[in-house]
């Protein structure tokens, strides 16, 4: 057994979870053995600890499993998230906020992704459901203010926000990084995004580079450019008129967005603006007073 003191956490352990990184050639950080729970990832932590420290904010990743060209896994947007829920609940935590990052759920609404193999679909009334009884679960614990953390732009939350007002004592907010960061991302990518492409492949190589797909003699991403084939409508191509995009019309291997110029560096960049950012903002709502004018 081991006692590691970890912030305003003493954990007693059993044994020691293992965490590596890194890959050749994708990553300059190495190999390394992670020798302490993070007492801010709920996954990780036991009763005897989570008895004793009571929560204010529940951070909840949300993901997808679905084809990101020929290079990034289906679990792309699901490690997204769970990169960037660990390090903004991290820094929050650092600064004294009482949060805990609870379990991604790995599925999406992905019904114009069928076309591709073991692309698995969640409807936005299944998705409802769930987040509905996270909620019920987190108002019996006491904790009243949730953050849902999405990486997958298939999922439209905010109707869930409204329907679930004023039902619940659990407040509600969404956070969507790629949104939150469009400008920051402008100063540190070449090109805009979609799916797969330039943003998704940097962080993809600052954070799980083991799963990015290369090229074994040249190094190179084994990914095609990401281009996108236009509709019959102009309205449709610029934007006046939404659809739902069947990915396997509009793609060729279900990448939107060349991702050939990105790197581990940038991929880091946009993560340093995302932590700073949400992190802030989960400081300020731990602290703040659920009363009747809440959140104004």
């Amino acid at each position: 057994m081991a006692l590691i003191l970890v912030g305003r956490a003493k954990l007693q352990l059993s044994r020691l979870p293992v965490a590596k990184y890194g890959s050749a050639g994708a990553s300059p950080s190495p190999p390394f053995k992670r020798q302490f729970v993070r007492p801010w990832v709920l996954a990780e932590l036991n009763y005897g600890y989570l008895r004793e420290h009571s929560q204010q904010v529940a951070v909840l990743p949300l993901g997808a499993t679905e084809p990101h060209n020929l290079h990034l896994p289906y679990g792309t947007d699901t490690y997204e998230a769970e990169a960037i829920g660990s390090r903004v609940c991290e820094a929050a935590f650092s600064r004294g906020a009482p949060v805990v990052l609870l379990p991604a759920i790995p599925y999406g609404t992905d019904t114009n992704q069928l076309g591709f193999p073991l692309a698995i679909n969640l409807n936005p009334s299944t998705l409802l459901t769930v987040i509905r009884d996270v909620v019920d679960s987190l108002a019996v614990h006491g904790i009243h203010k949730l953050v849902l953390l999405n990486s997958h732009g298939g999922n439209d939350f905010k109707p869930v926000l409204r329907e679930l007002y004023g039902q619940t004592p659990v407040r509600l907010f969404l956070v969507e990084w790629y949104r939150m960061a469009a400008d920051a991302q402008k100063q540190i990518f070449s090109t805009t995004d979609d799916h797969a492409g330039e943003v998704e492949t940097s962080l993809a190589l600052a954070y799980f580079p083991e799963f990015v797909a290369r090229d074994p003699q040249t190094g190179r991403l084994t990914a095609d450019d990401g281009a996108v084939r236009p509709t019959r409508f102009e309205a449709v191509n610029r934007g006046w008129v939404s659809i739902t995009r069947p990915w396997h019309l509009l793609t060729t291997n279900s990448g939107a967005g060349n991702p050939h110029a990105a790197t581990a560096e940038k991929g880091r960049a946009l993560m340093d603006v995302l932590v700073e950012r949400i992190s802030g903002f989960l400081v300020e709502l731990a602290a703040a007073e659920i009363d009747e004018t809440f959140p104004f």
